[in-house]
């Protein structure tokens, strides 16, 4: 794989981080903010809410720039937001702050996943977005409990700064390392173009075209599909902080511990779609989804016990990974045509479950259910996503016998 993929990475990192860290940061910031739980919980939301925006939008924009001041623009952007964020002392500022550093995000995250399938080979897209939400992984495994510990020793804006400070060697690695376009030179039989095939200069297609190119059916059904799983993991993710502490019973110091294990599991699961996604996706997806619904019934049922709830954060973090990143390559498969607008659309459908989720979660532990009940709505959204996928599948099997009957 090519390096610069790694270079890509790195930034991803800062921003999973930033879209992560708030799981073990809500009851600080609703404590400080003089807000409360669900409200702080709806940070998330907000971000999400600006991913779901700005992902399609900012993707439909950067088919007009190069790919490097596109990514630098966005990096830099998400990197200012930031410092506004850790300064604040108004909850609607900081409100803001999360849609526009996701909007930063999204846009960024749009371009690498095109600028990704430009660099590998064409049957190579699952490994190449495994790569880069190995970024999203290790945000999960370093990044977010080393978020909650900063905020443990020095209260949440210290993890506001540490974002900001990834970031710069991110803007350096990618000002160095992403191509720029190569310049217009007249084509001579003797002096032929150098410029790599990867590199940005690769003819690109119109926005029209693209969006003619996402009207399938197959991509459709995959982006609900992961919209659904997304939502799972966020609406329980989110709130695993006060879940951990108010229901397993364990101390707030093994917290970031917990974060840890969830995010380990997650870029074990990433690895392994990256692994199956280009090969034996199916089998993945199927398996892959019904185990998660099971995980998220049992972590439901069991989280009273410090034991089970440490277990199933890995294994839940792991399929949920799985899943949701061999889903992200499929969408890309499913929209070869339109690599820049699937890849927007992707992100803009797993951060509408990141919107759904959280406010799912919070409307239910305002409703007096308990910090166990987002759990029970993760499993809700997982079971809807397996439905759906039923019936696409069924769908698409009486729609080939009519054809195979107009046929004969």
């Amino acid at each position: 794989m090519p390096f610069v993929l790694y270079l890509l990475a790195l930034a991803v990192f800062a921003q999973g981080t930033s879209e992560f860290m708030l799981s073990g940061l809500v009851s600080d910031i609703a404590a400080d903010m003089g807000v409360s739980v669900p409200a702080a919980g709806s940070l998330t939301s907000a971000f999400a809410v600006g991913m779901i925006v700005g992902a399609p939008l900012m993707a439909v924009l950067s088919l007009r720039w190069p790919r490097r001041r596109a990514l630098l623009g966005f990096l830099v952007t998400f990197l200012l937001v930031h410092v506004v964020g850790a300064l604040t002392t108004s909850y609607t500022v900081l409100l803001g702050t999360r849609v526009v550093g996701a909007l930063a995000n999204a846009g960024f995250l749009a371009v690498a996943l095109a600028t990704a399938t430009t660099l590998v080979a064409p049957d190579a897209k699952g490994r190449a977005t495994s790569i880069l939400l190995g970024g999203t992984t290790l945000a999960c495994v370093v990044g977010v409990p080393g978020g909650a510990l900063l905020g443990q020793l020095w209260g949440w804006r210290a993890a506001f700064w540490a974002v900001a400070l990834i970031s710069v060697p991110a803007v350096v690695a990618v000002a160095k390392a992403v191509p720029p376009p190569a310049p217009a030179v007249a084509a001579t039989p003797a002096a032929p173009s150098t410029a790599p095939p990867s590199t940005p200069a690769t003819p690109r297609t119109g926005a029209r075209a693209e969006l003619r190119a996402l009207r399938s059916p197959v991509l459709l059904v995959t982006l609900l599909l992961g919209a659904l799983v997304n939502g799972a993991t966020f609406c329980v993710f989110t709130y695993l902080e006060p879940l951990a502490t108010h229901v397993s019973g364990i101390d707030d110091a093994w917290v970031p511990g917990l974060l840890a294990l969830f995010g380990l599991g997650s870029s074990v699961g990433v690895a392994l779609g990256g692994r199956l996604a280009d090969t034996r996706p199916l089998p993945l997806l199927v398996g892959g989804t019904v185990a998660l619904l099971a995980g998220w019934v049992a972590f439901a049922l069991t989280a009273g016990s410090p034991v089970a709830a440490v277990v199933l954060a890995f294994t839940q973090g792991m399929l949920s990974f799985a899943v949701g990143s061999t889903l992200i390559s499929q969408a890309l498969y499913a929209a070869t045509e339109a690599p820049t607008l699937a890849g927007g659309f992707a992100t803009a459908a797993f951060n509408l479950g990141a919107a759904v989720g959280p406010w799912a979660g919070g409307r239910a532990i305002a409703s007096g259910l308990g910090y166990r009940s987002p759990v029970w709505v993760g499993a809700l959204f997982v079971a809807l996503a397996l439905a759906t996928a039923g019936a696409a599948l069924l769908a698409r099997k009486r729609l080939q016998h009519r054809q195979h009957l107009q046929k004969l």
